[in-house]
């Protein structure tokens, strides 16, 4: 096998619901764990590679469009045909090999500076709901969660403009030792589809630790009448964990899709993410 290492992006989609997340975690069942094993099986590594991806999802969080990269030879000799293309290989033999809950839908080689993590410039999730439970689908149980009070979802959809931009999102989120809690976040939409499904589409630059299910769950108390938009706001000042702000059910939350710079751009974005956020100081 060459040694020439070439990145190699992969999309991906799963069902999280039999996941301990993405992270491979000693003794658990994970994504990052199943699908680095899987491709070192196929191209007969020594040991699994290393998997970067666009979004770190939690346990029990669903992906449609999450993106991988890693780092592998151009070249695989796996077959006694000969020497063939590894995005070629994984892509005939990955279907077979993994499990139905894990789908590698396309491998591309990735432009140059490219990286799945630090190259985006957003990602979209949507949470899905049901206020109804009388009218709740049971095969759809593990990707849509029961809301026992009754929501207004104009009212959560003009909520959501109340946090729309660049904040201090650390209300919303779990502490990290030295992580950022800075965030811009870009769009926030709420409809009921004609099967009474409610969808929340939350997009941002990126998303710290638990932060789509905890704007969720201040989001519905206030579409249920528990909580107002003064309190909402009032969030963002804290600078601190809500201890009244509810994390919403893994179950209803999806990582839909992945958006990047045009190619020219990949290497300065990436750079740029990785710098540390803050928030412009305030005129006296």
């Amino acid at each position: 096998m060459s040694t020439d290492l070439v990145r190699w992006r992969l999309d991906v989609a799963y069902d999280g619901t039999a996941f301990s997340g993405w992270a491979a975690q000693p003794g658990l069942r994970t994504v990052e764990g199943d699908l680095g094993d899987w491709i070192g099986r196929v191209l007969r590594l020594a040991e699994p590679p290393r998997l970067t991806c666009a979004g770190r999802t939690d346990t029990g969080v669903h992906a449609r469009g999450q993106v991988v990269h890693v780092d592998l030879p151009a070249i695989s000799q796996t077959s006694r045909r000969g020497p063939q293309d590894t995005g070629t290989v994984l892509a005939r033999r990955l279907p077979r090999a993994l499990p139905e809950d894990l789908v590698v839908r396309r491998v591309t080689r990735a432009p140059d500076g490219f990286d799945a993590r630090f190259s985006a410039i957003w990602r979209r999730y949507v949470y899905r709901l049901w206020d109804n439970p009388s009218e709740a689908d049971p095969l759809r149980r593990r990707h849509v969660v029961r809301h026992l009070d009754p929501l207004d979802v104009a009212l959560l959809h003009e909520a959501g403009t109340d946090l729309l931009g660049l904040h201090d999102f650390a209300a919303f989120c779990k502490r990290r030792d030295q992580a950022t809690t800075i965030r811009t976040l870009q769009r926030v939409e709420a409809v009921r589809l004609p099967d009474r499904t409610i969808e929340v589409t939350v997009q941002a630059d990126a998303f710290c630790h638990s932060m789509v299910r905890s704007l969720m769950g201040a989001l519905t108390a206030v579409a249920a009448g528990r909580k107002d938009r003064v309190w909402l706001r009032g969030l963002l000042t804290l600078g601190a964990r809500a201890g009244d702000v509810t994390v919403l059910p893994a179950a209803g939350l999806t990582l839909e899709e992945v958006g990047y710079p045009k190619d020219a751009d990949l290497a300065i974005r990436a750079a740029a993410a990785r710098t540390t956020r803050s928030l412009p100081e305030e005129c006296p």
